[in-house]
């Protein structure tokens, strides 16, 4: 089945896609227009997946209609009308604001410099649990996530 064959059958729509040509306004004008009247809609992708403009059309003109959204299609800017919403929750983008997951952050970071700084080479694996569980003396010599490292030379 289609999106379009799905939408009117769903009291629940989660986005969780990543954002590309394909996905942009993914869900537009039209396609909110298949929901239910009483769906809920939520954002756990980015921002541009929906046209907002469309969606604060659609909260303001379907008042049993709720969405919740942690992103915004001009972060951190919202579309006009969509705070005045009441039918929207909207709440700060915190999805990684745990100890663990910012200290795993940080730590990266800092192995990425520890790397760059010693001219270690990139990790070439996806998984990077060996520079967060591993003791410090067992940390692979490398660069853990150096997204854009073929871009950038390294």
């Amino acid at each position: 089945p289609s999106v379009e064959d799905l939408l009117p059958q769903c009291d629940v729509v989660s986005l969780h896609c990543v954002l590309d040509d394909n996905t942009r306004h993914l869900m537009n004008a039209a396609r909110l227009a298949m929901m239910k009247p009483t769906a809920v809609l939520v954002n756990a992708a980015r921002g541009p997946v929906i046209d907002e403009t469309a969606l604060v059309h659609h909260l303001k003109t379907h008042p049993d209609f709720t969405c919740g959204l942690d992103v915004f299609e001009d972060e951190p800017a919202m579309k006009p009308g969509l705070e005045e919403c009441t039918n929207a929750v909207i709440v700060p983008h915190i999805a990684s604001a745990s100890l663990y997951t910012r200290g795993g952050m940080a730590t990266l970071a800092a192995q990425n410099v520890a790397a760059m700084v010693n001219g270690w080479a990139v990790w070439d694996k996806e998984d990077v649990t060996p520079f967060l569980e591993l003791p410090i003396a067992d940390v692979p010599k490398r660069a853990p996530s150096i997204v854009n490292a073929k871009d950038v030379g390294v």
